[in-house]
C-alpha cells in the first residue's frame, strides 16, 4: 500500500479503507443440537404428531406481528414474487415515493430456499429433522439514524434465523454528515471528501463497535415476537458474521487519470497474477507448490467482467474472493470473507478462556471481527503493492547501474566488497526470479527454499547438499549486499522489499522483452 501511494502520490486525492457490506446472522444454537427440537417440543408439551400444526401456528404469529408493526407505523407490506427482485432498489423507491427520512421504510415477503425442520417418520417412529426446504422470509428495510439504509431478514419457519445487512459506506455517509464534513458520493463510492483523514478516522471507529447490544436492539425491530413464540423455552440469538467485505478505495484526481492506468493494471493482473500469487495475496502460508509434500491445494478462479459502471477483475479461493474494479475516479480493491476458517487468530481456546493463547482458527463469531479487518486489509495492501510494479517509470539504466557495481559486504567486515550482478545473465536472472517468487511473500524465503528452487534434482549425497547450501548462503549474502534481500529478525528467513520487488520484476520483464518493441518504444 505504501509503495502504491509513493508511486502515485501526485495523482491520488485520497484513500479510504473500511467495511463495505457487512452481513450478520443470528441463530438459536440450541435448536441445531441433535436433540434440540426434541427438547423444545418437550418443554412446550407438544407431541411429535402435532409438530406441523404447531409450527404453522407459530409461523402465522411471526408474520402477523411484523404486519401489525408495519401497519402501526403506516408502512407498506408487499409480497415479492421472485427472490431475484433487487430489494434495496425497491426499498429506496418506496422511501423516495413516501418521503421517508428515517425509520421503517417497508416490509417485503419473499419465498426463498432455507434450512428448516420437518416431521419425519422412520421405522414407525416420528421425529423432527433438519432438511433443505423453502419458506417465507420477511425483509424489514430501514433508514437507520446511524447506519443509513439497512435491512433485517427473518425466517418465518423454524429455526427462525435472522440476517442483518449493513453497508459501511452508507454508515460513513451518516458519520460525515454528523461531523459536518462535505463529500461527493456516487453509489457507495466517495469521489471527493473535504477531509480524507477525518473520514478514515470515522471508518476506523466502525471496527470497534460492540455488536451484540446493537444487533439485539435491531432484533426487537425486525422480530418483535421474539422470544414469546418459543413458549416455555426462550432462547437468545447467537450472532455471527456471515459475510464481510473490506474495501480499499483509492480516489484519483480525475477519471481520465485512473483510466490511463487501469487498463494496464487489468492486463498486468491477468498475465502475472497466477493461482500461487492470488493465494499469497489472501494470506495462505505454507507450501503452494503442488509437487511438495503437505502442499496447500486450492482451486483459484479468475473472472473478468465488463459492467456498465466499469471493468471488474475477481479472484475466488473457495468461498472467499479478492477483486478490483473502477468507478468514475475511484479504484477499489476489495476482500470478501465468507469462510473465515482458512485464517488464524491468536486467542485462547473457547473451552478454556483463561488458558494459553495460540494461533487458532478464525471464527464467525462477532468477537473475531477485528481480526477479519486485519486479514482483509493485508490482502488489499498486497494486491495494490503488486499493481505498483506496473508504474515503474525510471529508465532501465537507473535500475541496473547500482546492481552492476560491486557492493559493500553486509556484516562486520568493513571494506570488503562483493561482486556485481548481471540481471541479463542466466544464473543471476534465475536467482532473481527465485527470490521474487510470490510463494515467499508472507513468511519469507530460507536457504533450503532457494536450494530447491535453483536445483531441480535432489542432491545425491550429503557432501553435495552441503556444497549447494554453502553456495546459496553466499548468494543470499550477495543479494543482501545489493539491498535486494532483508533478513527477518530472529529467524533464518529473508524478505524481498517492495522496492526491490519492483526492480526485479522490471529487470526480468526487460530480459524477456521483444527487441523490436523496445526499439519502437524508445524511438
Amino acid at each position: 500500500m505504501k509503495t502504491f501511494l509513493q508511486r502515485f502520490a501526485g495523482l491520488v486525492a485520497g484513500v479510504l479503507s473500511g467495511f463495505d457490506r457487512l452481513v450478520f446472522r443470528g441463530k438459536l444454537r440450541q435448536l441445531y443440537a441433535p436433540d434440540g427440537m426434541d427438547r423444545y417440543l418437550a418443554s412446550n408439551h407438544i407431541l411429535f404428531k402435532n409438530y406441523k400444526e404447531h409450527a404453522e401456528s407459530v409461523t402465522r404469529q411471526v408474520i402477523e406481528s411484523s404486519v401489525a408493526q408495519a401497519a402501526r407505523l403506516g408502512r407498506p407490506f408487499e409480497y415479492l414474487d421472485s427472490p431475484k427482485i433487487p430489494k434495496d432498489e425497491r426499498a429506496l423507491q418506496v422511501a423516495k415515493r413516501d418521503g421517508v427520512k428515517e425509520g421503517l421504510i417497508c416490509v417485503f415477503k419473499s419465498l426463498e430456499p432455507c434450512w428448516s425442520f420437518k416431521l419425519m417418520g422412520e421405522k414407525r417412529r416420528l421425529h423432527v429433522a433438519g432438511r433443505k426446504s423453502k419458506c417465507s422470509f420477511l425483509y424489514h428495510y430501514f433508514l437507520h439514524p446511524e447506519f443509513g439504509l439497512m435491512y433485517g431478514r427473518v425466517q418465518t419457519w423454524f429455526p427462525f434465523e435472522i440476517q442483518v445487512g449493513i453497508n459501511g459506506r452508507e454508515w460513513l455517509a451518516r458519520q460525515l454528515d454528523r461531523a459536518g464534513v462535505s463529500y461527493l458520493r456516487s453509489d457507495n463510492k466517495f469521489l471527493e471528501i473535504e477531509d480524507w483523514q477525518r473520514a478514515q478516522q470515522l471508518l476506523d471507529q466502525q471496527v470497534y463497535v460492540n455488536w451484540v447490544p446493537v444487533l439485539e436492539d435491531l432484533l426487537a425491530q425486525v422480530h418483535p415476537l421474539h422470544p414469546k413464540h418459543l413458549g416455555s423455552w426462550p432462547l437468545a440469538y447467537n450472532w455471527t458474521v456471515f459475510q464481510s467485505e473490506w474495501a480499499t478505495d483509492v480516489a484519483f484526481q480525475s477519471a481520465e487519470i485512473l483510466k490511463h492506468w487501469y487498463d494496464r493494471w487489468i492486463r498486468h493482473a491477468l498475465m502475472n497474477f497466477d493461482s500461487t500469487e492470488v493465494l499469497r495475496f489472501l494470506g495462505f502460508s505454507g507450501r503452494l507448490n503442488a509437487g511438495c509434500r503437505g502442499a496447500v491445494l486450492k482451486e483459484v478462479k479468475t473472472n473478468l467482467r465488463h459492467r456498465p459502471e466499469g471493468v471488474r477483475l475477481k479472484h475466488w479461493v473457495d468461498d472467499n474472493s479478492l477483486k478490483m474494479y473502477d468507478h468514475h475516479c475511484v479504484l477499489r480493491v476489495e476482500t470478501t470473507i465468507n469462510e473465515p476458517r482458512h485464517f488464524r487468530l491468536y486467542r485462547t481456546s473457547e473451552n478454556d478462556p483463561d488458558g494459553e493463547k495460540a494461533w487458532r482458527v478464525l471464527r464467525r463469531n462477532v468477537a473475531d471481527i477485528y481480526r477479519r479487518t486485519q486479514v482483509s486489509q493485508a490482502a488489499n495492501q498486497r494486491y495494490l503493492g503488486a499493481l505498483a510494479t506496473v508504474a515503474e517509470t525510471r529508465p532501465l539504466k537507473e535500475l541496473t547501474e547500482p546492481l552492476c557495481r560491486r557492493a559493500p559486504a553486509p556484516g562486520k567486515k568493513p571494506g570488503r566488497k562483493l561482486r556485481a550482478l548481471n540481471p541479463l545473465a542466466a544464473d543471476d536472472a534465475a536467482l532473481l526470479a527465485a527470490v521474487a517468487d510470490p510463494r515467499w511473500m508472507i513468511n519469507g524465503v530460507r536457504n533450503r527454499d532457494l536450494v530447491a528452487a535453483l536445483y531441480k534434482n535432489p542432491a545425491a549425497d550429503p557432501a553435495e547438499q552441503r556444497r549447494r547450501s554453502s553456495r546459496v548462503t553466499r548468494l543470499i549474502r550477495l543479494l543482501r549486499a545489493h539491498a535486494l534481500l532483508q533478513k527477518v529478525p530472529r529467524t533464518h528467513r529473508y524478505q524481498v522489499s517492495d522496492k526491490a520487488r519492483q526492480t526485479i520484476t522490471v529487470l526480468l520483464a526487460a530480459r524477456d522483452a521483444n527487441p523490436e518493441e523496445l526499439i519502437a518504444k524508445a524511438a
